[in-house]
């Protein structure tokens, strides 16, 4: 069962400091690094590291950082055929500050994410088509985006979209067309106007947008668990808790996780216990890709909990 992740694909420059500057002040790094980044390819890594068989459809520059971007890729074996590489414009980019507490603040540069344009997924049709679920975030064009979407309606295929980084110009009636819509805390109050400081608040942010006509909203809520609400069942899985130290990317290593599984089972509750418990093991190690564990690893982590 082949997943398609459409979506973006980034270098993360990496500082961890103890504590934000404030305006005007230089203050020193405590490490560094540079690491492959995107909410796209962050999510078919995941996915591909536990097992799935994941076709990319991205666009790269034709730098060093796209050419390191396509390595990694298949490195992790995943299907590269529909990642363009354009000319003239650079990778994307997110530089990433990280607190000792683990919280982290992200600056993102588009770049070649911005060409992924109706028509190069158009290209990709012949093997989309071939693909049991498609996978999308809002790194890459909203027509894109709504394109994928209607492709994916289209061709009778079920389609996670991931509000992230969420933008108000989100069209409801495209999320409407999704199977799945899976979001954090933050980005769902974003969506709603509403406030989410709460559990109880994040389900009645989450209940407005059922009362739209959304199908299943999955709402991770970091150490505090996942919410899914659909109009027939609601289900809360609590996190597992660990020392966090790194929790970049773990709303990525969640749903690369969640399709892998239920790709596989059709199973919504288990897919999101194992991803749950996915996204929580990601968060005790630096980095976003470095910190998701394979099949192997993961294995043994699971049947240790």
């Amino acid at each position: 069962m082949k997943i398609a992740v459409i979506g973006s694909t980034n270098i993360d420059v990496v500082s961890y400091i103890d504590k934000i500057p404030a305006g005007g002040e230089t203050r020193a790094a405590q490490n560094f690094h540079t690491a492959h980044g995107g909410k796209g390819a962050n999510q078919a890594v995941a996915a591909a590291k536990l097992g799935a068989d994941v076709l990319m459809v991205s666009a790269v520059g034709n730098d060093l950082f796209g050419k390191g971007a396509l390595e990694n890729f298949k490195q992790n074996k995943i299907d590269t055929r529909q990642v363009s590489v354009i000319e003239g414009v650079a990778t994307g980019e997110a530089t990433i500050i990280v607190e000792t507490s683990g919280q982290n603040r992200i600056l993102l540069y588009k770049g070649a994410n911005d060409k992924l344009t109706p028509e190069l997924l158009a290209q990709a049709a012949d093997d989309l088509k071939k693909c049991a679920l498609i996978v999308l975030q809002l790194e890459i064009p909203l027509e894109t985006v709504y394109a994928a979407i209607n492709f994916a309606n289209e061709n009778k295929i079920p389609v996670l979209l991931n509000p992230a980084p969420a933008v108000k110009e989100l069209s409801i009636e495209m999320a409407c067309k999704c199977d799945f819509f899976v979001s954090n805390e933050t980005e769902l109050s974003i969506l709603t106007d509403m406030p989410v400081t709460s559990r109880e608040e994040i389900k009645a942010a989450a209940q407005s947008l059922l009362a739209k006509g959304l199908k299943n909203i999955i709402v991770t809520m970091g150490s505090q668990g996942a919410l899914w609400l659909s109009n027939e069942r609601e289900e809360f899985i609590s996190a597992r808790k660990v020392q966090a130290v790194d929790s970049t990317g773990a709303g990525d290593s969640f749903i690369g996780c969640f399709v892998e599984h239920y790709s596989k089972s059709g199973d919504v509750l288990e897919s999101m216990k194992r991803a749950s418990l996915y996204a929580t093991l990601s968060v005790t190690k630096k980095g976003t890709q470095n910190s998701y564990a394979t099949f192997k690893e993961f294995k043994k982590f699971f049947s240790e909990v």
